[in-house]
């Protein structure tokens, strides 16, 4: 019996995702363990293997085609002694998920009333019609007569995409009521910016929000409207961890190349280790306390933000952690992370210093309980212990935390943890 091959959920947050490319095509032979086509989630691309072993009869989704949902039939396999002709009761069964993706962007529909006359192709019994169920919906409302399409979907099915170039009636063939338009999430979070620029007449250039770019804007907008937020700074004086610094780079013989980053990365996961009430994650059950230290490191790319792990940071040298982390940036902004490599994480790290930033608020990152955004080193006059005027490099650090895991107190003694390791680094190394 022909084998369904399922739009795979290659994260535990993915609901949908894109057929970037196939490897395989009609006709190929597939052994399990091959690499059968490339997937682009919301957060990366990755390769997608075959499970079962036999040959592509039918590919049901073309490349390129976006937001196809999780589990949605993507190709029909076929297996020792079935040919193309087998596949037609499976992928006539499974007509409606392949149109999932079409059908998610329709809104939803009055039903049309019972006593409504068949369109000209239904009532055919002679030549039957093979149309989905949302392209039959479509030709109705439309006035279409189904028996001048060509199918273009599994057996010459018609399907929606059939449908666009296809000559409309001069009346609905189908009496229905007027749609229901649901509201858009712009108009929900405030003015609709694309209307009222057109009626304005403001210039812009509209570019398609990727699924990567959805994500982001999904999950900050539930964080700053689901999370408590409070907001504590600490200035911290970096003269001592620069001439450490210094020094290390120096004898590093070109094996490494230690930077602030890497500091505040270690100075983030020893404090969590210092301080665990602090490294933890509210579930309306229980509240998680973490007994290691995952860092998550934002990286900017150009398709949005993202935060790859130093997993167990507490535990890794300096140079161990600037090594990974040159690895996991490249890998990020090229789109080839694995899933556990930036999902999961305890706390996070956000640093806008070297875009000259001094100091700002960052937003958590759920499940963890708290974010520290670093702002850049600023030189200005302070006093040593002989009471004179020297010049000091100094940076501010604003840690985010959720209030209902994170109490004031708590939040004030990791910052001051923090401060400690970045104001005596030699402290990061015994």
């Amino acid at each position: 019996m022909p084998i369904n091959i399922l739009m795979p959920a290659l994260s535990p947050t993915m609901e949908e995702g894109t057929l970037a490319k196939w490897h395989k095509s009609e006709g190929d032979t597939v052994e399990s363990g091959d690499i059968i086509a490339e997937i682009e989630t919301d957060k990366a691309t990755m390769e997608f293997e075959a499970v079962d072993e036999g040959i592509i009869g039918k590919i049901l989704i073309s490349e390129g085609s976006a937001g196809v949902k999780v589990n949605t039939p993507i190709a029909v396999l076929l297996e020792d002694g079935e040919n193309a002709d087998d596949i037609d009761v499976s992928a006539t069964a499974n007509e409606n998920k392949v149109a999932a993706p079409e059908k998610a962007e329709e809104a939803p529909k009055a039903e049309t009333p019972k006593s409504a006359p068949a369109s000209k192709s239904e009532t055919n019994a002679g030549d039957r019609i093979f149309a989905s169920p949302l392209a039959k919906r479509i030709a109705k409302d439309k006035g279409i007569d189904l028996s001048t399409v060509k199918g273009s979907g599994p057996n010459g099915r018609i399907v929606k995409a059939d449908l666009e170039g296809a000559k409309e009636g001069a009346t609905p063939l189908t009496s229905t009521a007027p749609a229901v338009t649901s509201p858009s999430t712009s108009s929900s979070t405030g003015p609709d910016a694309k209307k009222l620029a057109d009626m304005l007449e403001i210039p812009y250039r509209a570019e398609a929000n990727s699924g990567m770019r959805k994500t982001i804007a999904k999950r900050l907008l539930e964080s700053k409207q689901t999370v408590p937020h409070y907001y504590l700074s600490v200035e911290c004086q970096l003269d001592n961890l620069l001439a450490m610094r210094k020094q290390i780079n120096e004898n590093a013989n070109g094996e490494y190349k230690i930077s602030v980053n890497d500091f505040i990365i270690k100075a983030t996961a020893l404090a969590l280790k210092a301080v665990p009430a602090a490294n933890t994650s509210w579930t309306e059950a229980e509240t998680l306390y973490y007994t290691r230290s995952d860092v998550s490191v934002a990286v900017a790319t150009d398709a949005g933000l993202i935060t790859p792990i130093i997993k167990s940071a507490e535990t890794k040298s300096l140079s161990e952690i600037s090594n990974e982390m040159k690895d996991l940036a490249v890998r990020a902004r090229d789109g080839k992370l694995k899933p556990e490599e930036y999902q999961g994480g305890t706390c996070s790290v956000s640093n806008r210093g070297m875009f000259g930033i001094k100091q700002f608020s960052a937003i958590i990152n759920p499940p963890q309980s708290a974010i520290i955004a670093v702002g850049a080193g600023e030189v200005r006059p302070t006093f040593n212990d002989k009471g004179e005027v020297v010049k000091g490099t100094f940076m501010t650090a604003t840690g985010s935390f959720d209030h209902r895991t994170i109490d004031g107190a708590v939040g004030a003694q990791f910052l001051a943890a923090f401060k400690g390791y970045i104001e005596n680094p030699f402290s990061m190394l015994v």
